[in-house]
């Protein structure tokens, strides 16, 4: 169970000033890259980079990727339930950019030296994170509207500064995404729209959705800043460009006028208009929720990776084609 330090103390002593100059050597280079982020180099996969630097990136974009995967489960679910054809047309088509989504950030990701087959597996395992609102029900069609109000819009004010991230392929990837997920938010606002200018039991329908689904998106911006374990140093880095909290309250200044035009009412009543600030005042988050949802506590947490997991079982065979497919085109090449 122990262990005994056998070394003489003049090999001590040379471990030592071996030990020292290799943290001096570790700060010359954590300064250099620093110097490259401040100067607002774009630092590329090729580049030597801090194993720090790296870790968040991978846990950040495959976080990211997960949760496009995952997002698009509950949606799934009112494919076959949409009202008009039309209105399956355009779920469908979300959908299908979702997983797009998914593919272009597990492809950044892999840039880092991590295997799209590793973070599929941290996800099925629960070792891996996704975004806490998917694991919310989703358990009439307003929602799918809401969804796409404020789950996408919260989404657009999180990645739209993604876009100047320092990583490049990760910066790349979200000029795309974010320009789909633009077009996600206004077609879920039009079907709020449409539903808050129906029938009182059509309105009640999207008020209803509003109720259940405002506070979550509201933790999507992760915890206050002051509870924040990575937020500070993904600033320096400029992975992120804004704290949660300055984007927390950017997506409420945005929203809450488009509300109150729909003739809906935000559920929180400490929501007012501060003339001094310049911004809407709001009431506190319950951060227990949002914790208790992180450690499995969500309503539909296990139903989603239970789907996952059957998904992921029933595409093997998939897989396994693909894969002997590129094996025998590699082989043909090669002879």
């Amino acid at each position: 169970m122990y262990s005994t330090d056998l070394r003489t103390d003049a090999e001590k002593r040379r471990a030592q000033k071996a030990d020292a100059k290799r943290s001096v050597e570790d700060a010359a280079f954590l300064d250099a890259f620093q110097a490259r982020i401040d100067a607002g180099d774009i630092i590329e996969a090729k580049d030597i980079m801090p194993e720090g630097y790296r870790k968040t990136l991978v846990r950040q974009i495959s976080q990211h990727a997960h949760s496009e995967i995952v997002g698009m489960l509950p949606e799934g679910n009112w494919v076959t339930r949409a009202p008009t054809l039309r209105r399956k047309l355009i779920l469908l088509a979300k959908i299908q950019d979702e997983a797009g989504h998914g593919l272009y950030l597990y492809s950044a990701a892999e840039t880092l030296g991590r295997s799209r087959d590793d973070m599929v597996a941290d996800l099925l395992s629960g070792k891996a994170k996704y975004s806490t609102i998917f694991t919310y029900p989703t358990p009439t069609w307003a929602d799918m509207g809401t969804i796409g109000w404020l789950v996408d819009g919260a989404a657009i004010t999180n990645q739209i500064p993604l876009c100047r991230c320092s990583f490049g392929p990760y910066a790349r990837a979200m000029v795309r995404v974010c320009k789909e997920e633009s077009f996600h938010q206004r077609q879920g606002y039009e079907i709020v729209t449409t539903l808050a200018q129906g029938t009182p039991e059509q309105k009640q329908m999207a008020q209803e959705s509003l109720d259940r689904i405002w506070w979550p998106s509201l933790m999507m911006f992760g915890p206050p800043d002051g509870a924040s374990a990575h937020s500070s140093q993904n600033m320096k880095w400029k992975i992120k460009r804004h704290s949660n909290d300055e984007l927390r309250q950017r997506f409420i200044d945005t929203t809450v006028p488009q509300a109150e035009f729909l003739g809906l009412k935000i559920p929180d009543p400490d929501l007012k208009w501060n003339e001094e600030r310049g911004r809407y005042d709001f009431g506190d988050i319950d951060w227990s929720e949002m914790w208790a949802v992180i450690k499995g506590g969500g309503i539909c947490g296990k139903a989603r990776i239970r789907a996952r997991k059957a998904a992921h079982k029933e595409g093997e065979w998939v897989r396994a084609a693909a894969a002997a497919y590129a094996q025998k085109r590699n082989s043909e090449k090669a002879a």
